[in-house]
Formats: C-alpha cells, structure tokens, sequence
C-alpha cells in the first residue's frame, strides 16, 4: 500500500459517485479540508478515516489501499514487514475485495499490550477472525471473548468491536471481511455480460 495508490483510489471513489469534496464531505464526515489534502497527498490518512472514507462511499476497505477489485485465482506474496498506520495495527492484505465473494481478507498483527477499536461497519457487514499466532481477545457487545491459536470466531460487526494482545507475545489473526453490499457490486453488475437463454429452454 502507498499513499499514492490512496489518493487516486480516493478521486477515483469521488469520482465514480459524482461528488464535490463537499458533498463527499458530507457523505463520509471526513472534512472537505482533510480530503483535499488527502487527494493532493499532502496528509497520510490513519485506519480510522479510511474507513470512515470506506463505508460512506460503500466500498471495501481494500477499494481505497490495494487494487479495487481482486478476482479468483490471485496469489498474494508474504511480505517482510506489515503495514503499519500511525498509532493502529499492523497488517497485511492477503486477499482484496472479490465481488464474487463479496469479501476481503487481512493478516492481522498485533503486539503485545495492543488494542484496537473500530466503529460499526454497515449494516450486514460480518467479520471472521482466526488465530495463526498467539492469543487475543475480541470485543463483542461489550463483552472481551478470549481466542488462542487455532480458534476462529464469527460476528457481526455492524456494532462497535475491537482486538487486544494483553499476553507479552505478539499474536497473529486473519480477519476476513464480508460485505452484504458495496458499490463495487453496482458496477460489476453494469458490467456484466447478460446472458442469454434459449427459447425452447424457456418452455421447459
């Protein structure tokens, strides 16, 4: 991920919804001042307005930091050192969005004493989390739920959740995202070959 492929992803986002940086303001509540500086790639984004960025235009996370769509057969390459946003987790983008799947998924990493918080996602937006490393915890409705490598956990997460490491090593997760519906759906679909039936195949 670099901070140029945010930028175009981001006017590319704006554009395709046909939106000024007031109405994309508006829309993300993300300042019209924070998205210029954004797009002109004079401010680095933290994890927590690329998702506000992310569910106001209805995209993937991965819509903004990777590729915009990622079909099947892909192969993603380990890399040496996670992506690391200032203050937040570190990861890796194993899979990006695949509308076919309607999911994306990342390699979590989080160090010891680590915890992090997101927001609500939007409604019908469901994680997977499963342990490769370590141990960690989730919060869900409120509630930390303990998971030690191999564990895998589901839920929704169109309410306030969050990951901790409160064990001195560090812990591993990939967390798999599922979108019940993106933008990125929309175009596929305009873009899709329609596909035609035979007319005795019709009376059968």
């Amino acid at each position: 991920m670099t901070e140029a492929k945010i930028r175009i992803n981001l006017k590319a986002a704006r554009s395709r919804a046909g939106l000024s940086l007031t109405q994309a303001a508006e829309l993300t509540g993300v300042s019209k001042a924070m998205l210029g500086q954004i797009e002109r790639g004079e401010s680095s984004p933290t994890i927590a307005t690329l998702w506000k960025l992310a569910k106001g235009f209805q995209l993937p996370l991965t819509a903004l930091i990777e590729d915009l769509i990622q079909t099947t057969g892909s192969f993603a390459p380990a890399k040496a050192r996670p992506v690391q946003f200032q203050g937040s987790i570190g990861f890796h983008t194993v899979f990006p969005f695949d509308p076919i799947f309607g999911s994306e998924t990342f390699l979590i990493v989080l160090e010891p004493g680590q915890v992090h918080m997101s927001n609500a996602h939007d409604t019908g937006v469901v994680e997977d989390v499963f342990v490769t490393r370590g141990a960690m915890e989730v919060l869900i409705a409120g509630e930390w739920k303990s998971c030690r490598y191999g564990d895998g956990l589901r839920f929704p997460a169109d309410q306030p959740h969050g990951y901790r490491n409160m064990s001195p090593e560090i812990a591993h997760f990939h967390n798999t995202i599922h979108y019940p519906k993106t933008a990125l759906f929309e175009t596929t679909n305009r873009n899709a070959t329609p596909v035609k039936t035979n007319k005795a195949d019709e009376k059968t």
